[in-house]
């Protein structure tokens, strides 16, 4: 797959050049979620061009990253999805989201928020000590839809809604899920103030304080 080869016998050097390219590891971010239909890709990746798109699938599926197929009927519809190899790239995701967030404050002109990058920031802000021996469900709303599940430890972050949800969040100003994750606002403040609204058990909003952190 490599577009480029940089001629040292190193593990990193092997990775860039699976998944340097640009645009490479935010489809891999976007698949994380499940599968995607090629209009959802386009759909979650608005700046990529479409010719850009399909090379770039193209060359996950030869590296075996990403694997091509076909929904049963009456769907009719070909999705791609990540092997277990691709699915591997998770932590390494993880860690450099991690790292990016540190210079983030708010949006830059221009830039979009998608259902993809809420559901990557709750990956990078997960705090699996706080998690141990928990398993919770939320449905988290904010103009689009996310499942977060907590099961034991682990994490599984979803695009849609929550079949049986512990606690439904609604997000009140844009903001406001923001203020509430950073710490700006305590659960009962952001619940006062209106920053969020709350289906379920209000004692377990600040559960969810504890499991994620920005």
């Amino acid at each position: 797959m490599a577009a480029r080869e940089y001629g040292q016998f190193c593990g990193l050097a092997r990775a860039l050049e699976t998944v340097g390219e640009r645009w490479t590891l935010l489809i891999v971010r976007n698949l994380l979620s499940g599968a995607q239909r090629y209009t959802d890709l386009r759909t979650g990746l608005p700046a990529i061009p479409t010719n850009i798109l399909s090379a770039r699938l193209k060359q996950l599926e030869e590296s075996g990253l990403v694997l091509r197929r076909a929904l049963p009927r009456p769907e009719r519809a070909v999705v791609y999805e990540l092997t277990d190899h691709g699915r591997d790239l998770e932590p390494a995701l993880i860690a450099l989201g991690r790292w990016g967030a540190r210079t983030m404050s708010e949006p830059r002109p221009g830039e979009v928020v998608t259902p993809e990058s809420v559901a990557m920031a709750f990956r990078t802000s997960f705090r699996p000590e706080a998690a141990r021996g928990v398993t919770a469900g939320y449905e988290v709303r904010m103009g689009f839809t996310l499942r977060v599940d907590v099961t034991e430890g682990a994490l599984a972050v979803g695009i849609g809604p929550h079949p049986a949800p512990d606690l439904v969040i609604e997000r009140g100003p844009e903001d406001g899920l923001r203020r509430l994750l950073t710490g700006a606002a305590s659960p009962d403040q952001a619940l006062a103030q209106g920053d969020v609204r709350v289906q379920g058990d209000p004692a377990l909003l600040r559960r969810f304080t504890e499991l994620f952190r920005l």
